[in-house]
């Protein structure tokens, strides 16, 4: 897995955008976060990195601990917001290319579902 073929991944579904809310470049990061929804209200369901994916890991910081139970080499908790479920998970070791695609998939799912209903995007749940 690369950094481009999985923030293409997170660009293909309904609503997503990418984001670089630290800045993008030399001070900030090479690599966007993806959000879902419209603008200023739209949460993050991705953070894309040079080495791995920040990801809603489960809808509880229990449910996130299976993935460090699975890959503890390349899973981990994500620092501020793992106590809310989000855990960083490793490119090209332990963690197979689908579940991680799986894994945005999931987060993406979870976000969304948090949203409300008229921030959703129309085919977010095919």
């Amino acid at each position: 897995m690369t950094p481009e073929a999985l923030l293409a991944h997170c660009l293909a579904k309904p609503g997503a955008w990418p984001d670089f809310p630290w800045g993008e470049g030399p001070g900030g990061h090479d690599h966007p976060v993806v959000k879902v929804g419209p603008g200023e209200r739209g949460k993050i369901f991705a953070f894309v990195g040079a080495t791995g994916v920040g990801v809603k890991a489960g809808p509880t910081r229990e449910v996130a601990d299976e993935w460090l139970a699975r890959y503890p080499g390349d899973a981990s908790v994500m620092a501020y917001l793992g106590r809310s479920g989000w855990n960083d998970l490793a490119f090209g070791n332990a963690i197979p290319d689908e579940e991680l695609l799986e894994a945005v998939d999931e987060s993406y799912r979870l976000v969304v579902s948090r949203l409300p209903r008229g921030l959703r995007p129309v085919g977010w749940d095919c």
